[in-house]
């Protein structure tokens, strides 16, 4: 059994549109099961076109839910990105790290937003 696996976005999305968070969901579920299983998971965004929050907030910022950011930062490789996909995917590392850091205040902050 290979102690690495690498997911393909275009394979697990069938789209170089990677911009639906229930694709970012099915990447997120692989990740999850393979880094419990104790795999190194290798993420490739090759041809990949577009990107959002959503769905990287999706695949890989609910992580942190889930594990420790040493967890994953051990664990947990991108490859061929973009860099203003980049850009993207490491605001939405330190906003989900920031949340679930404490979830609470985020709900709060929320509940007073909306009024």
């Amino acid at each position: 059994m290979s102690k690495t696996l690498t997911i393909s976005l275009l394979e697990i999305v069938g789209s170089p549109l990677c911009v639906a968070s229930e694709d970012g969901q099915k990447v997120h579920d692989r990740i999850s099961g393979a880094m419990r299983e104790g795999k190194m998971v290798v993420v490739s965004f090759l041809n990949v076109t577009s990107l959002t929050s959503a769905f990287l907030n999706a695949a890989i910022g609910q992580l942190y839910g889930e594990f420790s950011a040493d967890e994953i930062r051990e664990k947990l490789r991108v490859h061929d990105i973009q860099p203003d996909d980049r850009g993207l995917l490491k605001r939405v590392v330190e906003t989900a790290k920031e949340y679930f850091k404490d979830p609470e205040r985020f709900k709060r902050a929320k509940r007073v937003a909306m009024g």
